[in-house]
């Protein structure tokens, strides 16, 4: 497990790497975390296991929060 991450943090390259994410596949992104993690399984990107969950965790966090605006 990473020890830099802790909680909720998240580090700004990840936040930068969703936020593209979310230019290129806004429609394919859902509220809920397992779809997130399968969606980036088959995009076939290069990060590890642990920052695609990341990802997931932090697309499915911002995903919630515009479902609510």
């Amino acid at each position: 497990m990473r020890s830099d991450i802790v909680g909720k943090a998240v580090p700004k390259a990840i936040k930068m790497r969703v936020e593209i994410l979310l230019e290129e596949i806004r429609d394919k992104c859902t509220t809920s975390f397992e779809k997130n993690k399968e969606l980036l399984a088959s995009l076939q990107t290069p990060f590890s296991k642990i920052d695609k969950n990341i990802m997931a965790a932090y697309l499915t966090r911002r995903m919630i929060a515009e479902k609510k605006k």
